[in-house]
């Protein structure tokens, strides 16, 4: 496909490096799998030429470069110390960004609204990351041309900006949900609430406010739990040796029919339906349509550098200009 990096955020991904080289030279390509019940994760192989006809000449291919998503400079140096081949660079993300966070270090407290309280330890040192000699760059709330230009100060190759760009007229979101939620920056009601319940991963999940999304409790107990999509599933060990999949967003029937915990179930979102409904991408339901899920950073607000009252529509061209200018 021609990529030039490869960006993973999920989890510890130290065997990555290893399995892009194998690809890289047509080779089967092996990668751990955490299992829960296995006391070691089991290796999971995909072959390239299980997909192809013999005797097919495989092009030379351009090893992609291998950018891990850190939360600390602890993992970094961790990545530096156990990766199985190059490391390229760093993703440095503060728990501010959009998406997936990686969790509060110590014991989990929330605020008086419930989101997770995040404290001085969560904050990467930028000082030993530069240490590491590699490039990095800094993503969650950094996109403005002051953040870029402190980051660069501060040793950054560059940032990773990604609310401005889900919110330009070259998004994948449906125009309508873009509108509103463009509108609610404008008005100065736009908010964005860190819920440490809503992913089947466990790990807390940016939720930018809506109505009728499933940031809306009526909306949320409404849609019929399903897991239909596994895009978050967990893998666990059946009792014949097999490996199964569950997701804590399913039913607590089904979930632990599959031996997970009922309790695990609580105030967890569909994440897979949710981001598809946001682009269009799911199918009717027999209770309707499936609710959208979005996710912004915590700089939401900030969105309206890039616009006007009169004209709230922005390119990503637009984000670009403005963040360079």
């Amino acid at each position: 496909a021609g990529a030039s990096f490869v960006v993973v955020g999920a989890g510890i991904a130290t065997e990555m490096p290893a399995a892009i080289e194998a690809l890289t030279n047509h080779r089967p390509a092996t990668y751990p799998i955490r299992v829960n019940g296995s006391p070691t994760a089991i290796d999971f192989e995909f072959n390239p030429a299980d997909y192809l006809e013999d005797g097919v000449d495989l092009p030379t291919l351009t090893k992609p470069s291998f950018l891990p998503i850190v939360s600390s400079d602890s993992l970094a140096t961790m990545f530096m110390r156990r990766a199985k081949g190059q490391v390229d660079g760093f993703i440095v993300e503060a728990p501010t960004a959009g998406g997936h966070n990686a969790p509060p270090r110590g014991a989990l407290q929330l605020d008086a609204n419930g989101e997770p309280l995040y404290g001085p330890k969560d904050i990467a040192n930028l000082e030993k990351i530069r240490a590491l000699g590699l490039p990095f760059w800094l993503g969650g709330g950094y996109a403005s041309p002051a953040k870029l230009a402190a980051a660069l100060a501060a040793g950054a190759t560059g940032i990773q900006a990604g609310t401005p760009f889900a919110l330009c007229t070259d998004s994948g979101l449906l125009p309508e949900l873009r509108q509103a939620l463009m509108q609610q920056a404008l008005n100065g009601t736009g908010r964005v609430v860190t819920d440490h319940l809503a992913s089947p991963t466990g790990f807390p999940f940016k939720v930018a406010q809506l109505p009728g999304s499933l940031s809306e409790e009526a909306a949320w107990m409404q849609r019929i739990r399903v897991c239909d999509l596994g895009y978050l599933r967990e893998a666990y060990l059946c009792a014949d040796g097999t490996v199964g999949f569950r997701c804590p967003a399913e039913t607590a029937e089904a979930y632990a029919a599959k031996g997970g915990d009922p309790a695990e179930t609580t105030g967890r979102k569909c994440v897979c339906n949710g981001l598809m409904a946001a682009i269009g991408l799911t199918d009717p339901r027999p209770w309707g349509a499936e609710p959208p899920l979005l996710t912004l950073g915590d700089a939401y607000a900030e969105v309206t550098q890039f616009c006007t009252n009169n004209s709230p529509d922005f390119s990503a061209a637009d984000v670009i200009n403005t963040l360079l200018a």
